[in-house]
């Protein structure tokens, strides 16, 4: 049987963006506290009944925090847009499982405090 186990994250950011509205303010430097969240899937292994050992991907997960966490999202290698989506395709790319048991099948990523997010589900 398929089991999915998630882990959350929060980062805080600063970017700036290119857009038709509120276009005076996005262009500013301001930033974000982001909520994260990444779903692993899979069969549980028989001894341990974990489909992944979550001090692990919390580990994994922590390598990855470190290069957003107070960083200028603009600066930030290998992330080509700072917005939602752009994070969400950022973590699911930068995020090392290699290694572990299981399969990244989701990335959501958030701002609790404006009510916007952003969930991209990979293919299994």
């Amino acid at each position: 049987m398929l089991h999915e186990v998630t882990q959350r994250f929060f980062f805080d950011a600063a970017h700036t963006l290119r857009r038709e509205i509120e276009t005076q303010s996005s262009l500013r430097i301001h930033g974000h506290t982001y909520c994260a969240e990444v779903a692993v899937a899979g069969t549980p292994d028989p001894t341990s009944c974990m489909v992944v050992d979550l001090g692990m991907l919390r580990a994994r997960i922590a390598v990855l925090r470190e290069k957003l966490d107070h960083h200028f999202l603009d600066e930030v290698e290998g992330l080509t847009h700072p917005t939602l989506e752009g994070l969400c395709h950022f973590i699911a790319q930068q995020l090392d499982l290699s290694g572990l048991p299981g399969k990244l099948t989701r990335v959501r990523v958030w701002r609790e405090q404006l009510g916007d997010g952003c969930t991209i589900t990979l293919p299994t």
